[in-house]
Formats: structure tokens, sequence, C-alpha cells
């Protein structure tokens, strides 16, 4: 099979570094950020009269079982009685919230994630989108998306998901083979995801994503390449193909995990390789990072036409906007400012009995952060820098300002990830499988940081 990148460049940039669904990221995150600068980021918008829609991000935590390679902040529990209350809770936070914004805001995208948000019965899944509904205008056309375990649901439950007003899935498959799924105790068959996913599209669903996962155990190159083929088979409009990363001192359920079963570094950088080139000839789209769609899915449309967008859930076609975060560890954006939620349900739901929002950490950003935010986005989304727009959108020298890092480019200009003029700088085909490799050049707080270890590979 042709590679469409060298193993060469995979090997040179085979590092880690921030996923940039942020800028800065969560780690810069500080304690001294509290719920009254929450709060004066809320009437800021409330003021104005923000002009963008919102979107909504609501971390449901339980998973009735533990998958070994996770490394989300989950709450593994049989006790479905938890899930009420917890509800009950999201619902005391949008309440403090509303006083804040006030009534009357649009949401254009919301998204469920986890843990395992079909977890919830259908009742309190009702129940929360119906305070959802009551909370905020949700805007016709807008982007309503849910991640679903394939093991938890089943026709008639999709059927009412999509009721519900879900009009995106996102399928955690993350392999096919039977001796990987048992080695990560994620079992389900092929079939029944492949039963799924074409009784969503009956329905009527606009998007069904797939997630796939490289370098976990007992997977060789020949078995991914089998997931490769059946997922192909499956044509999901969106597919994201990601690394794992095995860090069992920070994440507890990966030390279940044999590191003897782990495949070698050289066997998972082809398990990339092959992955991009295979996509690529059965006719997916690279959008960037780790994900993939058909050219006529809205996410390959916006890219094409420069109107890519990034956020904490990754790439969107939605407009840059606020986000609120619902849930425990949930992360939002209001303004300038970044906050988390408490980590846990204990903390998250004392908090609301006191009548406080849950905030445990934040960050107002400085005007070089809003810059280079602004920067890191437009490289990772859009992938062509224009100097002079940013001098008259920020007021800066972009030379000046960003002298250290030009000179660095010229390294991944010698490599052809880039190219550099006096005008700005372009990433070219190539450059989009390390893009991540190069909004890193313009992160300040990496530049200081020797400690990387942290995040995981860029690619």
């Amino acid at each position: 099979m042709t590679e469409l990148i060298s193993r060469n460049l995979l090997t040179r940039y085979d590092v880690t570094g921030p996923r940039y669904t942020s800028y800065p990221t969560a780690d810069r995150f500080v304690e001294a950020f509290s719920e009254r600068d929450l709060i004066q980021a809320l009437h800021i918008r409330s003021e104005v009269g923000a002009a963008t829609p919102l979107s909504v991000y609501v971390h449901i935590p339980f998973c009735q079982s533990v998958c070994y390679y996770c490394a989300c902040n989950k709450v593994v529990t049989k006790q479905k009685s938890r899930a009420q209350r917890y509800v009950h809770d999201l619902g005391r936070q949008v309440s403090l919230l509303r006083q804040q914004l006030g009534d009357g805001q649009v949401i254009s995208q919301l998204h469920l994630g986890g843990g395992s948000p079909t977890f919830l019965s259908d009742t309190e899944l009702s129940d929360l989108m119906a305070m959802l509904r009551r909370s905020f205008h949700m805007t016709p056309g807008g982007e309503y998306s849910i991640e679903v375990d394939p093991r938890t649901v089943n026709e008639p439950r999709l059927e009412y998901l999509f009721a519900l007003g879900f009009n995106r899935l996102s399928f955690g498959v993350q392999d096919f083979d039977p001796l990987v799924q048992q080695a990560v105790h994620r079992v389900q068959s092929t079939q029944s995801v492949f039963d799924l996913v074409a009784h969503a599209r009956r329905i009527g669903f606009e998007s069904v994503n797939v997630d796939l996962i490289y370098g976990l155990p007992r997977q060789t190159l020949e078995s991914f390449r089998r997931s490769l083929e059946l997922v192909s088979q499956l044509r999901p409009d969106r597919l994201a193909v990601y690394a794992y990363a095995h860090l069992p001192s920070r994440f507890k359920p990966q030390r279940r995990i044999m590191a003897s079963e782990l495949p070698e570094g050289s066997e998972k950088l082809g398990m990339l390789s092959t992955a991009i080139s295979y996509l690529d000839r059965v006719g997916y789209d690279y959008i960037g990072m780790d994900h993939f769609a058909l050219p006529d899915d809205s996410l390959s449309v916006a890219k094409r036409q420069g109107r890519l967008h990034r956020n904490f859930q990754g790439y969107s076609t939605q407009p840059d906007c606020d986000l609120l975060a619902l849930g425990v560890s949930a992360i939002g954006r209001m303004g300038n400012t970044y906050s988390q939620n408490a980590k846990t349900i204990e903390e998250y739901s004392d908090a609301l009995d006191q009548g406080r929002l849950p905030i445990v950490r934040g960050l107002v950003l400085n005007h070089d952060d809003i810059v280079r935010r602004a920067l890191i986005m437009t490289i990772m989304c859009r992938g062509y820098v224009d100097f002079q727009a940013f001098e008259e959108n920020y007021l800066i020298d972009f030379r000046a300002h960003f002298s250290k890092e030009l000179a660095e480019l010229s390294e991944l200009c010698d490599h052809g990830l880039l190219s550099l003029s006096e005008e700005g700088f372009r990433v070219s085909a190539q450059g989009w499988f390390f893009v991540r490799a190069i909004a890193m050049v313009f992160d300040r707080y990496l530049r200081e940081d020797i400690d990387r270890a942290r995040f995981s590979k860029i690619i």
C-alpha cells in the first residue's frame, strides 16, 4: 500500500503535545479562578447581547462497566438510581446559569459525552432534554449529538433518541477484533454495530461518526487493517482514529492492560500510516488531527470553504461561540475565560446544595493569550495565516511579536510541512497530518515547559 506520508516524518514527529481544543490548554487553569470570575463573564454576555448562539456540552460520567483503555472522567456503577439525582443536579446548574445569563439564550450545538450518556434511561434522557428545551431556544438546523456505546442501545432506543431531537450519533467501536475487545474489556459484535448504523440511517440521523483506536493490546498491523476494511464497509459519515496513550500511573483502569501485549512503537506508527493511506484510498477526506469525513459531509465542506472551527468537542462546522459546560469535570468557555466544574459528583452536588456554580478552576485570558488562541485555531482549522489580517485585528506587529517562532518555522518548511512568504504561511497537504507540531511552535506556555509527558502523541 502506497504511503501518503513517509515513515521518516512519522518517526521524527512522534512526540507529545496538546490537542488544542483550547488555548491556553486546560493544564494552565488555576484554582484562583472562581465562581465570581465566571459570573462576571456571564454578565458581560448578557449585557452585550451576544450575536452568536451558545454551544452546550453535558458530561454524563456513568458507565456500566470499565473499558481498560479509558482515560475519561467516569463513574463505573450498576446503580441506575444515581443517574436520576445527577440529572436533577444538571437542572440546578442550568438554573444558576440562567440567573446570570437571562432567558432566551439560543443553542446551535449540543453534545452529550461521557462516560456513556446512553447509561441514562429513556425517562432520564427525556427529562434532561425537556429541561434544556425549557431553558434555551434550540435553533432548527443545529447540531445535536450524543455519544453511543453500541452495547447499551437497540433499534427502538435509537428511534427514541431521534424523537428526542438528536440528529447526530457517535458510536464508540474502538476495534472490531474479538481478541482486542477482550483485552480492553469492551466486547461487542460486528453485526450489532452494522445493524445499529444501518437503522440510524433509516431513521434519518444526519451524521454518524465511528471512533477507532490504534495501539491497543493484542492489536497487530494486520488485525487493525481488517478493522479499517470493516469500517470502510460500514461507511460512517465521519471517522475518528485515535492513538492509545498508555499512562497507567495516571489512569487506574489502564493498569489492567498488560504492557507486553501492546504493539511496539514501530508497529503503532505502521497502523497510523496504514489508516491514513487506506482511508484516503476508500474516499475519506482528512480533516485534521484524528478526524476523517466523507467528501459530502458538512465537516469536509466546511474545511474546503475555510469555515472549520474547533472547540472542546473537536472540529466543528459551528461558528466560534461561547460554550456552557454542564456536569462533573466539564470545561466551558465564556468570553475570554475558561472554567472547569468539580471533578467528582460529591463536590459537584455539594456546590449546588450551597447555591453555587460548581467551578473549581479556570483562567482569564490576557491579550497575548487571545492573539495566540486565534493564531493556533487558524492554523488548526484553516491552515493559512495572513500576517496583515492579524496585525489589523489584534494591533500587533506580527513579525516582531512572533520573531522567534517564525525563525523556527524554517525547519518545518524544510520538511515540506508548510510554505512561508512575506504575506504569511500555509500548511501543506502533508503538513495537515502534523498540524499540531506547527501549532506548538506558537504555544508560549509549551515553550517554557520542559515536561510534556502529560500530553498525548501528536500523531
